[in-house]
């Protein structure tokens, strides 16, 4: 019966049992959790993800045992890895093309989330433990970058370091702080590598047990934002529009992981570099202090953050300005924000709108860059749609939906060429649109004719 603790088992599980909860775990997770039945193929995702954290983890440990976190030995252990370990290349190639098929797994798994609203209530804590996981993986690639001591790993090390420089008052001082040095040197290769092999990944680990953990609490959502506990069930308990996870989408997710190591197989045998994107050219040169990449950019899955931090000029903070008083208009004329919220919320973006003026540009460019990631923490009360599923709602959302994902992409591309006039003012329009679209959500989301949502989840065998 669902939801009956009593478990009775003999033998070796038993003796377990009766000190560790393992089948009663197994059921209350796998076997007895009860999925909605209408999973689609974006809901393979979050399985990979966890496949990938594994992939890094173990490869990690192999690549450690060899890797020697020194500014002299570094590049040199990795050649080393490369040529003498045996497979030492293959678990260097696992671990690169891991790093960048987590943030492509990842930025799906959330583009899944966005689509069908699986941030709104009561799943906001599994939104939130979920950008806090997306931060850690950003700070685990940055530490993790470093370590291979090659020209694009340091000279991208030290432009990102002195962005905190640009912190009013104790930016300087937080930047040595971070470096260990006045430059990047082998005090800051030993805290990142820290960092990279233990502290962020005990973290992540926890963190995505959390995320789990609030997951199976509340129930997972569906393509139709239906809440099948709130729906029918049968004389057991259990809802009439779901099915356990196991084995039904235990199996379901073995399809998604065959055709994920297709793909990740293909990568790492013929194209471990990916044309540059996955692993720059230039990080095959050791690193010179003395001398300067022509273009210095991160890794592809950071590129469209950078675009925004090199968009803010002394020029575009004009822009910024006015966008922050419409913003602030918009939402106290329609944002529907509740209490004191309603005055709470316009004040600060005209303070912001005020400030933009007085603080130099360099560090309102920061603020962009990371303000873009921390505003997905509060998209569970941005959005006022009164449907979760993009299925319900107006066409015209879908179409602001893909405009989003392609300016997404353009900003990533943008990204990773070097600056001129134009790719400028491309990013500076791409930044205007990533951020309207999510200080505007109060507003647009709320508009438009919305379809009915059904009774029940939609469903067709196949």
């Amino acid at each position: 019966m669902a939801g009956d603790k009593t478990v009775e088992t003999t033998g070796l599980l038993g003796w377990i049992d009766r000190r560790f909860p393992l089948t009663t775990m197994f059921k209350e997770h796998m076997s007895e959790y009860y999925a909605p039945k209408n999973f689609n193929f974006w809901y393979f995702f979050g399985s990979l993800a966890m496949l990938v954290l594994v992939i890094q983890i173990v490869t990690g440990i192999f690549l450690v045992m060899s890797y020697k976190p020194d500014a002299k030995l570094a590049f040199e252990s990795v050649e080393y890895i490369m040529r003498e370990v045996p497979w030492g290349w293959l678990i260097r190639y696992m671990h690169s093309t891991g790093a960048s098929m987590f943030f492509v797994v990842v930025y799906l798994h959330m583009l899944r989330g966005l689509f069908y609203g699986s941030y709104r209530k009561p799943r906001e804590l599994v939104w939130i433990f979920g950008v806090a996981i997306f931060l850690c993986l950003m700070a685990e690639a940055f530490f993790g970058y470093l370590l291979p001591w090659g020209q694009m790993s340091y000279w991208g090390a030290q432009v990102i370091v002195n962005l905190f420089a640009a912190i009013p008052f104790i930016g300087p001082e937080l930047a040595i702080w971070i470096r260990g040095d006045y430059v990047v040197s082998d005090a800051t290769l030993n805290r990142f590598f820290a960092f990279h092999v233990i502290a962020i990944p005990l973290v992540l680990i926890g963190l995505v047990v959390a995320h789990i953990i609030a997951l199976h609490e509340v129930g997972s959502n569906n393509p139709d934002g239906v809440e099948i506990k709130q729906g029918p069930k049968d004389r057991y308990g259990r809802p009439l529009d779901g099915i356990p996870f196991h084995p039904y989408y235990s199996v379901h997710d073995i399809v998604g992981v065959a055709g994920f190591l297709i793909i990740f197989a293909a990568i790492m045998f013929f194209a471990p570099e990916m044309g540059g994107y996955f692993l720059e050219y230039n990080n095959f040169i050791p690193a010179d202090a003395l001398k300067t990449p022509p273009h210095i950019a991160p890794v592809w899955y950071f590129t469209p953050f950078y675009s925004m931090l090199r968009a803010t000029t002394a020029d575009f903070t004009w822009v910024l300005v006015a966008g922050a008083v419409i913003a602030a208009a918009a939402l106290f004329l329609k944002g529907n924000l509740k209490g004191i919220m309603r005055i709470a919320v316009p004040v600060v973006l005209l303070i912001v709108a005020v400030l933009f003026r007085a603080i130099d540009a360099k560090f309102w460019g920061v603020v962009a860059m990371g303000g873009a990631v921390v505003i997905l923490f509060f998209l569970p009360w941005l959005d006022y749609s009164p449907v979760k599923s993009i299925r319900y709602r107006p066409t015209w959302h879908k179409y602001l939906y893909g405009i989003f994902i392609v300016n997404f992409l353009v900003l990533g591309y943008l990204g990773t060429q070097a600056p001129n006039p134009t790719f400028n003012l491309m990013s500076q329009i791409g930044t205007v649109i990533y951020l309207g679209f999510f200080f505007l959500m109060p507003v647009w989301s709320r508009l438009g004719t919305f379809k009915q949502v059904p009774d029940r989840v939609t469903f067709q065998a196949h």
